[in-house]
């Protein structure tokens, strides 16, 4: 199937907030069967391409909405992407833990407690790939 132009905007915005070695490490052990082929198709072009590349706000805003949003709703394998993302837009370590830790007010300390041990565990990583 030949890619779309949405596609290719998706890959380009994908590789560019996920890291394009960390992006290729998940097309070959997430997206690499039939099923989750088709969701990962479906994800460059409608969430990477069309939503993502909406303008409006910035990409480094856009991964903080998403960081909040995945602690509010307990998401954390998405919450764990998401911080990736969010570091690779400039988001330093402190600003992410203090975000983290204003939601403690807002959506209560077990919620927070989880999303700051995902934190540790992706910034960890980060700092071990560099």
């Amino acid at each position: 199937m030949a890619e779309s132009e949405l596609y290719k905007k998706g890959t380009t915005i994908r590789n560019k907030l996920m890291g394009k070695k960390y992006a290729d490490k998940m097309n070959k052990t997430v997206y690499d069967d039939p099923i989750m082929e088709k969701f990962g198709t479906y994800a460059r072009e409608a969430v990477f391409g069309m939503l993502w590349g909406r303008p409006g706000l910035d990409l480094k805003t856009k991964t903080l909405i998403c960081v909040i949003s995945d602690t509010a709703q307990a998401r954390w394998p998405e919450l764990a992407i998401h911080l990736r993302m969010a570091r690779n837009q400039g988001w330093t370590e402190d600003e992410l833990s203090e975000v983290l830790m204003h939601l403690c007010g807002y959506i209560g300390l077990p919620s927070v407690r989880e999303a700051l041990l995902t934190a540790k565990e992706v910034f960890h990583e980060m700092r071990s790939e560099t």
